[in-house]
């Protein structure tokens, strides 16, 4: 029987009973061979929660013929028709004009092949196919017209090697045998749901027959809200960093200018990172306002800091000989997508210069973000064109590389993360820099889980900070660990149209440390 959504019809409950009153049991695949299983199952159930019958399932696996099958037994076997064709040929068939005979390259192909085993046909010494009996007994044929007629055949073996020649198809059938209950009637009673007042007041319900409470049945699942897979993730990555010492930087900019974006660390305006084919540009206002105080509280010079910038690009300063070329203030204002939030840092680094601790010099600080990012790449299964970006950085006096190690090492740690491998790396604004590795048990290895470095000075100096004052920063995704964590190996199932929404709602919160 078909599957179906319809619900349970009066006129199939009163065939069901005036069918079991002329018999002690009755097969509904026999009785009601064109009802569907969920409506016959919807009638049963419903009689049965009435003792009116009672049923026992039924399950069998039937054969159905798939379409080169229901050609064969219309046709005859691929191994009989070559047969046929080179019988009718007195002076045999080359295996080009058995082609051109039947028409189909398969069928020759295949039924070539058979009719050798069977010993139907030979090769003579010209090449051509020659019959060797005159007549043949079509075994497939008859095997495949016998499953027709009965969507069955008693031998198995039989069965299962058609199945394999992908000649038939087995598919599972459920019907029912039913019996009469010991409240068996050809009518359902009519059955109260409510007691009511005018029940009460006119007596009825002394005799009135009341639905039974069903405590078996399952109440309505109920529609709740649910954190995605990424911002589980992004709520334990917030708590190391909070246990850490870190301060969160507002990322509320999708939009930022080159200058943030690119100029203040020290991007070329010449970088590949520039370009259309890795940026995404905002045509509509094609330029932002130079930098400048948000706030009161901001007393940086803005102006110098614009220069600063200029000079160290263009000429070179602080002990840099600078990149040599002539700086452009209006490609510094494009607006663009942020490719990174490294542009909040930088801006939370120039404020932080002006800020002036006990001792007269900016105080030691730890800020981090997690936020949206966008760069123009093709999508594929590990790369969008948007994804999130876990950054930190640490300022603080006389930092060395190896605090930033042994940082990486304790941060890294409190993921679950160990065995960490560095390689040297190139960022603009870093140096040294370094990408960071881990094994990977899945995949069986390495894998890169991140970027850091030590901030360059031309980068700080420029932002106002002293030459002693050193920075080192770090990043990562946020899809990498989820997609470990929740064992995916797409980022489209992760992000966008094709997410599961019960995937959505049904994953665990993740504990980093835990085994995934």
């Amino acid at each position: 029987m078909e599957h179906s959504a319809a619900g349970p019809s009066g006129d199939l409950i009163t065939r069901i009973l005036q069918a079991l009153d002329k018999s002690e049991s009755i097969i509904s695949s026999e009785a009601f061979p064109t009802a569907t299983f969920v409506e016959v199952k919807a009638a049963l159930d419903r009689l049965k929660s009435r003792d009116m019958v009672k049923y026992d399932t039924i399950e069998r696996q039937e054969a159905l013929l798939e379409p080169e099958g229901e050609e064969i037994a219309a046709n005859g076997s691929h191994e009989a028709r070559v047969f046929e064709a080179v019988r009718k040929a007195m002076e045999g068939l080359s295996v080009q004009e058995l082609e051109k005979t039947i028409g189909d390259k398969n069928v020759v192909k295949v039924g070539q092949g058979k009719a050798f085993k069977e010993k139907w046909i030979s090769k003579a010494k010209d090449g051509k196919l020659t019959a060797i009996t005159d007549s043949i007994h079509d075994v497939t044929r008859d095997q495949l017209s016998t499953i027709k007629n009965t969507r069955t055949y008693p031998d198995a073996k039989v069965l299962a090697d058609l199945k394999k020649r992908k000649l038939i198809r087995m598919q599972k059938v459920i019907s029912f045998k039913i019996y009469k209950g010991t409240k068996f009637a050809l009518e359902i009673p009519d059955e109260a749901t409510d007691l009511t007042a005018e029940m009460i007041a006119s007596g009825s319900w002394k005799t009135a027959t009341f639905k039974p409470y069903n405590f078996k049945a399952l109440g309505a699942t109920q529609p709740a809200g649910a954190l995605h897979p990424l911002n589980k993730v992004r709520h334990e990555l917030r708590q190391i960093f909070f246990e850490m010492g870190f301060e969160e930087m507002s990322t509320n900019r999708f939009v930022e200018s080159g200058f943030w974006n690119f100029d203040a660390l020290f991007v070329p305006q010449q970088h590949p990172a520039r370009d259309l084919q890795d940026t995404f540009y905002i045509a509509d206002p094609p330029l932002a306002d130079k930098p400048k105080p948000e706030s009161a509280d901001d007393k940086n010079d803005y102006d110098a800091y614009w220069k600063n910038t200029q000079a160290v690009h263009q000429d070179g300063k602080y002990g840099s000989i600078g990149y040599r070329y002539p700086w452009s203030g209006d490609e510094a204002l494009r607006l663009v997508l942020r490719t990174h939030t490294t542009a909040v840092s930088a801006n939370m680094l120039h404020k932080l210069a002006g800020v002036k601790g006990p001792d007269g010099r900016p105080p030691a600080a730890r800020y981090f973000s997690i936020d949206r990012v966008f760069r123009n790449e093709s999508v594929d299964a590990t790369h969008l064109a948007e994804f999130h970006q876990v950054e930190g950085v640490i300022a603080d006096y006389n930092l060395s590389m190896g605090e930033l190690l042994e940082f990486m090492n304790i941060f890294f740690g409190k993921m679950g993360i160990g065995n960490l491998k560095y390689k040297p790396a190139y960022n603009p604004y870093t140096e040294p820099s370094m990408e960071i590795f881990s094994y990977h048990e899945g995949l069986g290895k390495l894998v890169e889980i991140g970027n850091s470095g030590m901030f360059r000075p031309e980068v700080l100096e420029t932002l106002g900070l002293p030459k002693d004052m050193r920075v080192f920063g770090f990043g990562l995704s946020l899809e990498r660990p989820t997609m470990i964590k929740y064992g995916i190996s797409n980022i489209r199932e992760l992000l966008g149209h094709k997410v599961d929404l019960s995937f959505v709602q049904n994953s665990p919160a993740v504990q980093f440390g835990a085994k995934a």
